[in-house]
């Protein structure tokens, strides 16, 4: 992909996987009683377990807007050394999708230590002070979820509000995108569905070409993988991978499954697997691709809850698996422990949480530290 020196990857910026080392994690403090009806007394206490969690392993960052939703916040988490609150306004809790996509520098690798020319195609007054050792943000169109939800202009604006706190570059994508519908390997390679990032409601008119171009110039990716089946029953995403299949190496990938043969996502599942093990990453090789089982249906007034263990987030040293009340919760965690044995695997509950249709990868936003463009291999 032909990157110009105005784009971010032309630039010197890479989307670094979400394994590498954090400055923090961002998270939305949860308000909206319609995401949660009927259950939103409960959450802001799972919320508050959760974000105490996070914590333990690196600073947290909380957008608290508003007299009563920062009280909230305060009582429920009250003084913690490692958990900021910032008073910005959000519509919903998702941090991860109406948040920015965190870039840094990458060095040469010749010359490790030595940053490219600084950014000229940036928003506001961090790009005419910003170093190349700085982290940058993209901040991508928010339509929740092609339009589904309104309003939502306060979770679009996050974003530039998180880039005006950090005093960091911004670039603005004319592109809607949520986090929760892209999977990178830190090295190149992408993974993504069509259904979401090219349905209607949210790009019109473009095309697989038109996207990888895009994601090559403004995350650097130059090997975009297309899952073909994006569905999960319960979810309202079109198809969000972060509920699918994900990264936990650069050629490793864990796979939702369906243990149940009967389950009416087994097919799709099924497809999916033979998918992923048939790609390659972006020199040429072989994923390994682990089956990740799903819990048994779940199911909330009558409604099937995408409950997937496929949204476990990364911190600092961690990972946190969603725990859904089922026999399967300590498999998944065995599995990500086997394949993360340099890391604290924690199960947290998630059950009341996913009544709202995400659980922790959904609920939260890495900025990674600055590293060299060196990798691990």
């Amino acid at each position: 992909m032909n990157n110009t020196d105005r784009t971010p990857a032309g630039l010197g910026y890479r989307w670094p996987a979400e394994w590498e080392p954090h400055a923090a994690t961002w998270l939305a403090w949860p308000h909206n009683v319609n995401t949660w009806p009927g259950t939103f007394e409960r959450i802001p206490t799972r919320f508050a377990d959760f974000a105490r969690t996070v914590a333990d392993f690196e600073a947290v960052h909380v957008l608290a807007g508003g007299a009563a939703v920062r009280a909230c916040a305060e009582r429920q988490i009250g003084s913690h050394p490692n958990i900021t609150l910032h008073d910005v306004p959000t519509n919903d809790a998702w941090c991860r999708d109406h948040g920015p996509t965190f870039l840094t520098p990458s060095y040469s690798e010749t010359q490790p230590g030595v940053a490219p020319s600084p950014p000229t195609q940036v928003v506001g007054q961090a790009a005419r002070n910003a170093a190349a050792s700085t982290v940058a943000l993209v901040d991508w169109k928010y339509n929740a979820w092609g339009g589904k939800y309104p309003p939502f202009e306060f979770d679009d604006a996050v974003p530039a509000r998180i880039a005006e706190l950090l005093d960091c570059p911004r670039f603005a994508a004319a592109f809607v995108l949520e986090g929760g519908a892209i999977e990178g390997n830190g090295h190149g390679t992408l993974l993504t569905t069509a259904s979401c990032v090219l349905h209607p409601q949210r790009n019109p008119g473009w095309q697989r070409r038109d996207v990888e171009r895009l994601l090559g110039d403004y995350l650097g990716a130059r090997h975009v993988l297309w899952l073909a089946r994006g569905e999960l029953s319960g979810d309202d995403t079109d198809g969000h991978i972060d509920q699918l299949a994900r990264f936990v190496g650069p050629r490793t990938i864990v796979a939702a499954t369906a243990t149940n043969p009967e389950d009416q996502d087994a097919g799709a599942l099924r497809e999916n697997l033979a998918q992923l093990r048939s790609m390659k990453d972006q020199d040429g090789q072989s994923l390994d691709v682990v089956s990740l089982p799903l819990p048994e249906p779940k199911f909330h007034d009558g409604h099937r809850l995408p409950a997937s263990y496929c949204n476990f987030c990364f911190v600092n040293g961690g990972v946190i698996v969603p725990q859904f009340d089922d026999p399967a919760d300590s498999q998944a965690i065995a599995i990500l422990a086997e394949l993360l044995p340099d890391r604290t695997v924690i199960g947290l509950p998630a059950l009341d949480l996913v009544w709202g249709l995400g659980a922790f990868h959904c609920l939260s936003q890495q900025q990674p530290a600055y590293l060299s463009s060196r990798l691990p291999a």
